[in-house]
């Protein structure tokens, strides 16, 4: 049995579908908070629990009988909160006699404690200490955060403004990321192993040239000066402080092929690619 934590959110689903998709029907349970948003897995096969990251009991109960547990983490953006969650939600597959734990993490957390990866280097330690054989998925930002909807004004002015001074994105697309914790969960060989993953490094002028690409219309990068608003703003901070651009094999290895393209990835988030267009392989993979 496959138990998948936070099931009923983005990721959780995307991961649901691909191990539907790999034959896992009938062996897959959905952990959610609110059962009742998760009815439309029910109606796929998937046996649906109530588990709830902030009631432990729930979680002992949710995760019964696993196999194997994808502990997602938490969307909370409270440090001590989110700790407190995952640490419970240890100890719950523990109690519960959980055979094998993957957590997805996020790069840096082996070896930062700060900030985004305080709590994810929190979860790795009580995980080390917890005796549960597990498998760590490092994830780096989604695509999504940078190639969405909002471009589309982009490709209409024929101009993307850019306030990351033209440095790497290892970004990867959901839909890759859920494939590779669907293949842990999955196969045998990844067991006691820590993953950082990372996409093919892309930056601004290749994203220009891939909306001309897909679009079919030309499209240019230029600098912006001012800071973008909100969490946008703290992102661009980061490319531009080259911290986004850390590359390893292990998304492709995990995976069997290469991460999805940023013209596919393009394509999947933004649009349908013009007829010819260069690798317009099907990005079903990488929505959200």
């Amino acid at each position: 049995m496959i138990v998948v934590s936070a099931a009923s959110g983005a990721f959780g689903r995307l991961v649901v579908d691909r191990l539907l998709e790999g034959g896992a029907a009938g062996r897959v349970v959905a952990a959610v908070r609110r059962p009742e948003k998760a009815v439309d897995l029910a109606a796929r096969g998937v046996t649906v629990r109530h588990g709830d990251y902030d009631d432990p009991a729930t979680l002992r109960t949710a995760f019964a009988g696993a196999d194997r547990l994808l502990l997602i983490s938490s969307p909370e953006l409270d440090t001590a909160r989110r700790t407190a969650q995952h640490r419970a939600a240890v100890d719950a597959a523990r109690a519960a006699g959980v055979g094998s734990l993957v957590y997805t993490s996020f790069l840096g957390a082996d070896t930062r404690a700060e900030g985004l990866t305080a709590a994810h280097h929190a979860t790795e330690r009580a995980l080390a200490a917890s005796g549960l054989p597990h498998t760590v998925l490092r994830h780096p930002f989604y695509t999504e955060a940078f190639v969405h909807p909002g471009l589309r004004d982009a490709v209409a002015a024929g101009e993307l403004a850019d306030g990351t001074a033209g440095r790497g994105l290892n970004t990867a697309l959901r839909g890759d990321l859920a494939e590779a914790a669907a293949r842990v969960l999955t196969e045998d060989a990844h067991l006691g192993r820590a993953y950082d993953f990372t996409g093919n490094l892309w930056d601004h002028h290749e994203l220009a040239e891939a909306l001309s690409r897909v679009f079919g219309r030309p499209v240019v990068r230029r600098d912006r000066a001012d800071r973008a608003p909100g969490a946008r703003g703290w992102l661009e901070e980061q490319v531009r402080a080259g911290a986004l651009e850390r590359q390893t094999d292990d998304l492709r290895h995990v995976l069997g092929r290469p991460p999805t393209s940023l013209d596919a990835a393009v394509a999947a988030l933004l649009g349908h690619p013009r007829p010819g267009s260069p690798d317009a392989r099907p990005a079903g993979r990488g929505t959200s």
